[in-house]
C-alpha cells in the first residue's frame, strides 16, 4: 500500500492511501478461505447429526467443492435477505420511506428465501439421501430464527448505534456480530438435530443419560447410540456391533 505525504498552505500534513491489487487479491483470499473453512465445518457436523459414517463422507477434494457451490448460493442469498430485513425493519432510519404492505412483503419474501436456502444446504451438505419432508419443518424453525436474527440486528444498527462515537459504536458492532454469529450457528445446529432425530426416531430419551450410568435406556437412546458407534466406521470393510447390558441396580456399592 503506497503513502503521499503532501504539506499544504497551512503547514499541515496530509496522508492519503491508495489500494493495492495484491492487497485485495490476498483478502478475497483470505474471505473464501475462511468461508470454505465454516461451511466445511457445517457439512462435519451434518453428517455427525445425520450418523453419516466416515468411509460413507465425501473425500476432502469433493467436500470442498460441495463447499464452494453451496458459499456461491448461500452468501448471495444472505446479502438479499439482509437487504429485505433492513427494508422490512428499519428502512425509515435509512431514509426510505415503505408503507406496511411492502414491509411484510419484504419479510415474507425474506422468509420465503431462507426456507428454501436452509433446505437445500440441509440437502447437499448431508451425504446420505434425506428427503424435503425430513428436512423441512427445520429448515422452516431456522429460517423464521435466522430472520428474527436479522430483524434485531438491523433494528439494533439503526436504532441504538445512531448516536455512538466511533469508538464505542466499533465495539458493539464487532460484539454484537460475534453474538449474531453465535445464535445463529447454535440455530442451525438444533434445527438440524430436530431433523435427524424425529426421522430417526431418537425419542423420547432419558433425561438422565448425561449424568448417570443408572439409568434405564429407552429405544430412542438405544438408536441414538448405535447412530453414535457407527458414526465412526472407517472401512466399508469394518463391522461395528453395538449391544447393551442392564442398567446397573441403583444404591450405595459394597
Amino acid at each position: 500500500m503506497a503513502v503521499d505525504v503532501t504539506s499544504t498552505a497551512f503547514g499541515r500534513v496530509l496522508i492519503s492511501f491508495h489500494g493495492s491489487v495484491a492487497g485485495l487479491v490476498i483478502g478475497m483470499l483470505g474471505c473464501l478461505y475462511g468461508g470454505l473453512g465454516i461451511v466445511q465445518a457445517v457439512q462435519n457436523t451434518l453428517n455427525k447429526v445425520w450418523g453419516v459414517p466416515r468411509n460413507s463422507r465425501p473425500n476432502p477434494v469433493g467436500a470442498r467443492l460441495r463447499s464452494l457451490l453451496l458459499l456461491a448460493a448461500g452468501g448471495a442469498s444472505v446479502i438479499v435477505t439482509t437487504v429485505l430485513s433492513a427494508l422490512g425493519a428499519a428502512a425509515d432510519a435509512y431514509g426510505a420511506s415503505l408503507g406496511d404492505s411492502v414491509r411484510a412483503l419484504a419479510s415474507v419474501l425474506a422468509i420465503m428465501l431462507n426456507v428454501t436456502l436452509f433446505m437445500v444446504a440441509f440437502r447437499i451438505l448431508t451425504a446420505r439421501p434425506v428427503t424435503i419432508r425430513q428436512t423441512r419443518a427445520g429448515a422452516i424453525a431456522a429460517a423464521v430464527t435466522w430472520q428474527a436474527l436479522q430483524w434485531i440486528g438491523t433494528l439494533l444498527l439503526a436504532q441504538k448505534l445512531k448516536g455512538a462515537t466511533a469508538t464505542y459504536g466499533l465495539f458493539a458492532i464487532v460484539l454484537g456480530l460475534l453474538a449474531w454469529i453465535y445464535l445463529g450457528a447454535l440455530t442451525v445446529v438444533l434445527c438440524a438435530e430436530f431433523n435427524a432425530v424425529r426421522a430417526g426416531r431418537m425419542w423420547p430419551r432419558s433425561l438422565l443419560t448425561p449424568f448417570t450410568d443408572n439409568v434405564r435406556l429407552t429405544p430412542g437412546d438405544k438408536r441414538a447410540y448405535v447412530s453414535y458407534a457407527k458414526t465412526e466406521r472407517h472401512k466399508n470393510f469394518e463391522n461395528i456391533d453395538v449391544s447393551f447390558a442392564e442398567a446397573p441396580p441403583s444404591g450405595p456399592a459394597n
